[in-house]
């Protein structure tokens, strides 16, 4: 019998074009009849965001390794310069749509219930006299155009400005001249025009207008908008770095002047402007892209934002439900010595999270707070309340990892706030990115010291807990109180602990047990036992993780996967993955929490991450896996497994053939997940408010059956 050989390139998806078929599930929501109207615009603008971020370092680092001629191939099989074709050729199909989506759906679509986006030749008396004295009031004194010729070199454009090239002469000569005009960034790109609430124009076009009397005695004869996307990753030799806040701070200045790795211009731009600015911006013919329409959608989330009274037009709101043992009414610690506590947000407020941090920081039998921090808002209370304990006399110790990428600024300026504030702040391990999402609080207490714990999916910021869903765990277990300060302490210092009780840490650990997992299930579905597993993560990439899945699916093994973003394994191959389902959610929320469950013979073993199955979070990452073992929080995060995967509005499962494909709803009530979770937990903080009484909010409440959706949700849907 021939071996077969898991790592078989035809087995796999390149990791970069599974991301960009992602993208298209998002852009698909910007098409979706069932979401709302400006949610859909909103979509739209997100396309644009996560195309940006994906130019900036993916294709960028494609780039480089074609420039430096890299031999090797991916997963797939693929070398360097096949992706970045196959990428660019990708990317220019995903741009066509968008345009499309945004020209011939959308914007009819808002202005049929008032709201226009305006071209200049549209507007009306008042709105130009509007534009007109905006121009020499405001813009005028600010724009600063930038002359292109043999004296004057082109001059630096900056990542992801919108700027304006033109092509002029002096009046009486015919010879062609050059200038360029960055829009300025401090005025909002969206302006509301006069009267009409809601008219708008973009800034740009206000300054195409009037950009001639910039340019006194000269003719314009072109002037077109373009965008440049620069290779924005940051690249750190920690190894050779004895200051690594001054390196990263000193490599934030070199990488705003990274190589340009996209030009957008406009689709009616004129043959020389063209030419001139892929010659000056050292562009390839294939990193050009003709847009059809407005450069760069991301100005749709502004005027998302800006619109008035169309909150119709937007998802409704709901509220999130919090536990009163856990607001700040109630002893924190004494609620969580009584029982672990699960929360996911955003359904579940985050301010469950900041208030276990603002408790400790002033109880009085606190001793020490330590935590990792990888993103936090701009304006987090969790920075102020831990200032606060360490004013209060408190050890703090706060791992701020300043290589998060585009987050490095921020976080490097919460560095040195918290060591202004008296905190001891580290920087985590040379080499590693800690991406683990762990706080420890130390308590003297009449029984001795006691550890109280907080683990987490997702990052420690009150901001994205609205629209990521997470999982934490508050928990006062003392074999994962004693991993978690081992793993502070080897963070910090020189120790290696041999071993952990209750936690599986990366690099190397989650991956080990993982693999151990599947094995151990393998061996199961050989004796003919029933074995079942079910993930849930952003992303699967990593090859090893892959060949055991298909080496256990090939034995038997079933295997759920639920994905939001990429996947580089294909299920349903013949002989290989016949037993692999992958199920993706996009939707109102950033689905983001990762779930691992291994289903021995009905034992179910129930495990949250901070970790995605990427070759990056298992071997070059800090990274936690922890256990739900409290049997009613254990049978809630299997009940959120289920709903997700039952989900039928908003889930796409992936085919052998790579394409995505809508469950078909036809003779099934339609289930939402999270619509459900959102109903539910307003309903949870509705009979709150109704009860004089504690409630438990961890005791599990069944999913209703689809049949019975309709009673949830007051009609079928």
């Amino acid at each position: 019998m021939t071996e077969i050989d898991y790592e078989d390139p035809q087995f796999y998806t390149n990791r970069e074009l599974s991301w960009l078929d992602f993208n298209d599930r998002v852009l698909e929501e910007a098409r979706n009849k069932h979401n709302t109207l400006l949610e859909r615009l909103k979509f739209l603008g997100i396309t644009q965001s996560n195309m940006d971020e994906f130019v900036m370092v993916r294709v960028a680092s494609l780039a480089k390794l074609v420039e430096v001629k890299w031999d090797g191939h991916d997963a797939s099989g693929l070398s360097a310069a096949q992706q970045l074709k196959a990428v660019n050729d990708k990317a220019h199909e995903q741009l066509v749509k968008q345009y499309t989506t945004l020209n011939r759906i959308l914007l009819p679509a808002i202005k049929q219930v008032g709201i226009n986006l305006l071209r200049v030749e549209e507007l009306n008396d008042e709105q130009l006299q509007f534009i007109k004295s905006y121009f020499h009031d405001e813009l005028y004194p600010v724009l600063t155009p930038m002359a292109d010729d043999t004296s004057r070199p082109f001059p630096f454009i900056g990542n992801d400005t919108i700027n304006l090239s033109l092509r002029l002469s002096k009046k009486g000569h015919d010879k062609s001249l050059y200038a360029t005009l960055q829009v300025p960034s401090i005025f909002p790109r969206v302006v509301r025009l006069p009267k009409a609430e809601n008219d708008f124009i973009l800034l740009e076009d206000i300054i195409k207008k009037f950009v001639d009397q910039l340019f006194v005695n000269y003719d314009i004869h072109d002037v077109s908008t373009f965008r440049v996307i620069r290779d924005m990753d940051l690249d750190v030799a920690e190894e050779d770095t004895s200051d690594l806040l001054k390196e990263v701070q000193q490599q934030l200045k070199l990488r705003e002047h990274g190589k340009v790795i996209r030009l957008e211009v406009e689709s009616d731009i004129s043959k020389k402007l063209r030419k001139r600015l892929v010659r000056e911006l050292g562009t390839d013919e294939d990193s050009v892209y003709e847009v059809n329409g407005p450069v760069d959608l991301n100005f749709l989330g502004k005027l998302y934002s800006t619109v008035a009274d169309k909150d119709e037009l937007k998802y409704p709101p709901f509220q999130a439900y919090q536990d009163t043992d856990l607001n700040d009414d109630h002893n924190i610690f004494e609620s969580m010595q009584e029982r672990d506590r699960l929360m996911q947000h955003p359904y579940d407020k985050f301010d469950s999270v900041v208030e276990f941090i603002r408790q400790a920081s002033i109880d009085k039998g606190v001793l020490a707070i330590k935590i990792t921090l990888y993103r936090v808002s701009g304006n987090s209370p969790i920075i102020k309340y831990l200032g606060r304990a360490a004013q209060n006399g408190k050890q703090v110790t706060v791992l701020v990892e300043v290589k998060a990428r585009f987050d490095e600024e921020n976080n490097v300026h919460w560095a040195r706030q918290l060591e202004r504030m008296g905190c001891h702040v580290i920087y985590g391990l040379v080499g590693l990115k800690t991406h683990s999402k762990l706080s420890l609080v130390v308590r003297r207490e009449e029984s001795g010291i006691r550890r109280y714990v907080h683990l987490g999916t997702g990052n420690y910021n009150d901001s994205t807990a609205h629209f990521y869903t997470d999982i934490g765990l508050l928990t006062a277990n003392n074999n994962i109180g004693v991993d978690v300060t081992n793993i502070f302490n080897m963070l910090s210092g020189y120790s290696r602990p041999p071993y952990f009780h209750k936690l599986h840490i990366s690099p190397n650990g989650i991956r080990e047990f993982i693999i151990d997992k599947l094995d151990q299930a393998i061996r199961y579905a050989q004796f003919g036992r029933p074995v079942h597993v079910q993930m849930k993560m952003n992303s699967l990439s990593d090859q090893e993780m892959i060949a055991k899945m298909y080496e256990a699916s090939h034995a038997g093994v079933k295997i759920d996967l639920l994905i939001r973003g990429i996947c580089c394994l294909k299920p349903g191959i013949k002989g290989i993955g016949d037993s692999i389902s992958v199920h993706s959610i996009v939707g109102r929320f950033l689905e983001h929490s990762r779930i691992y469950i291994f289903d021995f013979e009905g034992e179910k073993q129930v495990y949250l991450s901070s970790a995605d199955l990427m070759t990056r979070n298992l071997n070059r990452r800090v990274e936690q896996l922890f256990p739900v073992e409290q049997p009613d929080l254990a049978q809630r995060v299997l009940s959120i497994y289920q709903t997700l995967w039952d989900d039928n509005v908003r889930t796409r499962v992936l085919d052998v053939d790579g394409t995505y494909n809508r469950v078909d709803r036809r003779g099934r009530a339609s289930l939402d997940a999270q619509d459900y979770f959102a109903l539910q937990a307003t309903q949870w903080a509705e009979k709150q408010q109704l009860d004089s009484h504690k409630q438990n909010p961890n005791q599990f409440q069944p999913m209703m059956s689809p049949e019975n959706q309709h009673d949830l949700f007051g009609e079928e849907r």
